[in-house]
């Protein structure tokens, strides 16, 4: 548009997508508000089910070689998002994200039909946007062979390979859980700053540690329990923080820690693992929460704030 159509005006055609692009914005917005899938986006995922639209998929050719070979078809690549405003609660915040996530997740799994959702990786963007943090969740929506649509579509981290290694151990993987825990210790009398009396541990803070751990892998067995009988965790994530107070008051010491897990179903028969261990969602070396690109490591540490 040039400087001259301002003072003319809108063409039509130029009018008339901007009514289209200001209704689905408004309708992106209703959708959020009401918890359903945006119109358009419902649109997309129906032809794709019913093949008016060619299929997405996240799965490498090899996965997708295993997925059809094991009667598993892909229909499309599914995302949800959430950025969420910490109110009160940083430990409570990163459990409620994850999870209104997950479940927009799930509705356009089930607007497409699915069964299941692979290969769910998941991303966040370290912004400096002040109590706050971005959830997404990208996968592949998948139908079993002979299975109608679920209403409550299977959500697994694995990749299609691993899923089906599992369903031929009988072991069902279902979802999410997150485990989250955020707290401060005031060192009112210094006995976390032992440096004067060489190597003597800080009981102090090993205590501080532990408990920040304990809680957060104990809220992570209670997200769990409900869903299935045992999780594989994939990310062990932590940080402490030291802060200088003013004159007069202690040394404070942050501490928080992250786990996120995949909630699993073990049927009669099959091998569930009843306590939490590092699988690194069953490839070795990987977590779906890292990568090499800045713009999607999760849970960056924050060097301003002078980690310990």
């Amino acid at each position: 548009m040039g400087l001259f159509d301002l003072f003319r005006g809108t063409d039509p055609a130029s009018r008339d997508l901007q009514e289209a692009s200001l209704r689905r914005r408004a309708d992106i917005a209703g959708s959020l508000a009401q918890g359903r899938v945006p119109a358009a986006t419902a649109a997309r995922l129906q032809a794709t089910r019913d093949g008016r639209l060619p299929w997405t998929a996240t799965l490498t050719p090899a996965e997708l070689l295993i997925a059809r070979s094991h009667g598993l078809r892909p229909i499309a690549a599914v995302s949800a998002n959430c950025w969420l405003h910490y109110g009160h609660s940083w430990t409570e915040g990163h459990q409620q994200g994850w999870h209104l996530a997950l479940q927009r997740l799930r509705d356009e799994a089930r607007a497409a039909g699915a069964n299941a959702v692979l290969d769910v990786k998941m991303r966040t963007i370290p912004l400096a946007v002040e109590n706050s943090m971005d959830f997404t969740l990208v996968g592949t929506a998948v139908r079993v062979d002979g299975l109608p649509p679920s209403a409550e579509p299977v959500v697994a981290t694995v990749p299609a390979l691993e899923f089906v290694r599992l369903l031929e151990a009988n072991v069902v993987p279902v979802g999410l859980a997150v485990g989250a825990r955020y707290e401060w210790l005031a060192d009112w009398y210094g006995d976390a700053r032992q440096a004067w009396r060489g190597n003597t541990e800080s009981r102090t803070l090993s205590q501080f540690w532990d408990r920040v751990r304990r809680a957060a892998h104990a809220e992570l067995r209670r997200n769990a329990r409900d869903q299935g009988n045992g999780v594989l965790a994939h990310l062990d994530w932590s940080q402490m923080f030291e802060v200088e107070s003013g004159e007069g008051q202690p040394t404070r010491y942050l501490g928080r820690h992250i786990v996120v897990a995949s909630i699993v179903d073990g049927r009669p028969g099959g091998w569930v693992p009843y306590e939490i261990g590092m699988a690194l969602d069953m490839r070795a070396g990987e977590t779906p929460l890292t990568g090499r690109v800045r713009h999607h490591q999760s849970y960056a540490s924050n060097e301003g704030e002078g980690a310990i």
